[in-house]
């Protein structure tokens, strides 16, 4: 590559990554406006839904978002009567998040998401599945070395 070439914004990864991102999020807005969620909610019920009575601090970890951008999601997502949040018996310092009925019902409605989303882009299910390993593999090599 070129010296001059190096600084395109064509050539950066991280460019790509945002600009899939961003456009992949849009997709699923349509779709997620019919269960009434933005995109970072959906993805908070879905790490609600594999496993449920997390911490705050397990749930953020998980999605990669920090308390500042969490606890106003999760007060949304209880507003909407969908979570509870309540303090761990164990441990009082600790706040665990709980689905309520209409939570975990609001799963079966959002089964049809995903291929609602994506089947109207024409992209081949095998693509979308190698681009996913990739990113999986790309962000288990990003993470920080004291994870290791």
């Amino acid at each position: 590559m070129r010296e001059e070439d190096k600084l395109r914004l064509d050539n950066q990864t991280c460019f790509a990554v945002y600009a899939c991102a961003k456009e992949i999020t849009k997709l699923y807005q349509p779709v997620l406006k019919t269960l009434g969620l933005t995109y970072t909610q959906y993805i908070a019920m879905l790490a609600l839904w594999e496993r449920d009575g997390v911490s705050v601090k397990e749930l953020g970890e998980r999605l990669y978002l920090d308390s500042g951008t969490l606890t106003p999601l999760l007060k949304k997502l209880e507003s909407q009567g969908l979570l509870t949040r309540v303090r761990d018996a164990a441990d009082e310092r600790q706040l665990l998040i709980k689905l309520t009925e209409r939570g975990i019902a609001l799963k079966a409605r959002a089964l049809e998401v995903p291929e609602l989303a994506f089947c109207r882009t024409g992209v081949d299910v095998e693509l979308l599945m190698s681009v996913r390993s990739q990113m999986n593999e790309l962000m288990a090599a990003l993470q920080p070395t004291m994870d290791r």
